[in-house]
C-alpha cells in the first residue's frame, strides 16, 4: 500500500507537554494533518527544554514531527473566531486543559458541535471532569502516587521507587488515542462525532488490572510481594558476579524446569513459586547462584534455552543491540511506532514546526487575505 490510513485527517492539537502531543503523534505517523495551535506569546514549554539548538527542545521535537503549528490567541474575540472557522474543517479536536476553560472561552464542545455535528472532541485532564481534584494541578508522580503504583514499585523494605517512563502521561496519550479511533469508527455508522473525557488519574489506574484484581480477590497487595513485583524466586532480579544484573521471568513451569536443568539445580524445580524474602533459603540459593557467573556468562550459558532470561542493559547498550535494532524504530527524530503494517510510511518524518510556521498557509487556506492576515499579525492574534 502506498497511502497511510489516516491520510485526509485532520486534528486540531491544543495540547501542552508529553501526554497531549504523545497522542497526536500517532496520527501524524499514519498519516493525519495534526495542526498545533499554541498562543503567539512563546508556545508549548518544551519547545525550549533540553533545546537542541537555538529554538528546539529535544523532546518537543520528537513529539512533534510532521505536525503543523497555527499561533493563535485564544483569549481574543478574533482569534476565538478564526480558531470557529477552523473547527468547521476538523475531524478531531484535542486539548489538555483544566475542565471549563474552553467552556469559559465559549469553545465548549456544546458550541463546536453546533458548528461541526461530526466533530470528535477529545478532552485529556489530571484528574478527570468530575470530582473534588478536577481543577487541581499535577504532573504522572502525582496521578502514580494517588492510584497506589508507586507504592507497589520498589523492594519490600525500602521506599517507593520512582519509575524511569512517565506510566499515567504515555498511557493517557495511548488510551486518548484508542478513545478517538472508536469515536471515529462510530461516525463512519451514525454520521456524528462526540466527546470524549480522558484523566491521567485514570490511565495510571488503568495500569494496574493485575494489581487491583488480586486486592478485589482477597490477596495481599504490597510493594515487593506481588507476583509480578518481586514476590517471587522465579520472576525477578538478580544481581550477576561482575555486579551486573540479569532478568529472570520463568513464570511458565517449562521455562522454569528448563532454567533449573541448564544450571544443573534440578533440586530447585519444586521451589518455583517460593517467596523471594531476603534470609529465605530458596531466595539466598538463587541470589548465590547468580552471583556465580558474570553477567556475559549467563547470557551466553542462556542464549539458545528457552528459560526467559535477559540482561538488564543501559539505554546506550539497549540502543546499540541486535534486538533493538532489528525493530527499526529508532531514528534521528525520535522513536517510530512499533508496528509493522503495510502503510506505514518508511520515509523520515519531518520535522518538528516552529512556533507558528504554517500559520499563513492555514488562514490563506479558511480564505483570510494577506491584508488581513497582517493585520492579524500586527494585533497580536496570529
Amino acid at each position: 500500500m502506498d497511502s497511510s490510513p489516516l491520510e485526509g485527517l485532520r486534528i486540531l492539537d491544543l495540547s501542552r507537554l508529553l501526554p497531549g502531543p504523545y497522542c497526536t503523534r500517532i496520527f501524524v505517523d499514519f498519516g493525519a494533518e495534526v495542526i498545533r495551535i499554541e498562543p503567539p506569546e512563546g508556545g508549548d514549554w518544551l519547545r525550549d527544554a533540553g533545546a537542541i539548538d537555538a529554538s528546539m527542545g529535544w523532546l518537543f521535537q520528537a513529539l512533534n514531527r510532521g505536525k503543523k503549528s497555527l499561533k493563535l490567541n485564544l483569549k481574543s474575540k478574533e482569534g476565538r473566531q478564526i480558531f470557529l472557522r477552523l473547527v468547521e474543517t476538523a475531524d478531531v479536536l484535542f486539548e489538555t486543559f483544566r475542565p471549563d476553560v474552553m467552556h469559559r472561552l465559549g469553545l465548549g464542545y456544546e458550541v463546536l458541535s453546533q458548528l461541526n455535528p461530526g466533530l470528535i472532541y477529545c478532552s485529556l485532564t489530571g484528574y478527570g471532569s468530575k470530582g473534588p481534584y478536577r481543577e487541581r494541578v499535577g504532573h504522572d508522580l502525582n496521578y502514580i502516587g494517588l492510584t497506589g503504583l508507586l507504592d507497589l514499585t520498589g523492594e519490600e523494605d525500602g521506599p517507593p521507587i520512582i519509575p524511569a517512563t512517565q506510566v499515567a502521561d504515555i498511557m493517557g496519550g495511548l488510551w486518548a488515542a484508542i478513545g478517538i479511533l472508536i469515536a471515529l469508527q462510530s461516525r463512519q455508522i451514525t454520521g456524528h462525532g462526540t466527546r470524549i473525557d480522558g484523566s491521567l488519574l485514570g490511565a495510571a489506574l488503568a495500569s494496574l488490572p493485575v494489581e487491583i484484581s488480586r486486592h478485589m480477590g482477597g490477596k495481599t497487595v504490597g510493594r515487593g510481594h506481588g507476583d509480578l513485583s518481586g514476590g517471587l524466586v522465579c520472576y525477578n532480579i538478580y544481581e550477576t558476579k561482575d555486579g551486573e544484573y540479569l532478568t529472570l521471568a520463568a513464570l511458565e513451569p517449562r521455562f522454569w524446569v528448563n532454567f533449573c536443568e541448564i544450571v544443573g539445580r534440578r533440586d530447585l524445580i519444586g521451589s518455583q513459586f517460593a517467596p523471594a524474602i531476603h534470609g529465605d533459603a530458596i531466595h539466598e540459593e538463587m541470589v548465590e547462584l547468580f552471583k556465580s557467573r558474570t553477567r556475559k556468562e549467563w547470557v551466553e550459558l542462556l542464549i539458545e534455552a528457552e528459560v526467559c532470561c535477559e540482561p538488564v542493559q543501559t539505554l546506550e547498550e539497549a540502543m546499540e543491540c541486535d534486538p533493538v535494532n532489528a525493530l527499526e524504530m529508532i531514528t534521528d527524530s525520535g522513536l517510530l511506532p512499533p508496528l509493522s503494517m503495510p502503510y506505514v510510511m518508511n520515509i523520515p518524518p519531518s520535522p518538528a514546526p516552529e512556533l507558528g510556521l504554517d500559520t499563513m498557509e492555514i488562514l490563506t487556506e479558511l480564505g483570510y487575505s494577506f491584508k488581513e492576515l497582517g493585520r492579524l499579525k500586527e494585533n497580536g492574534i496570529i
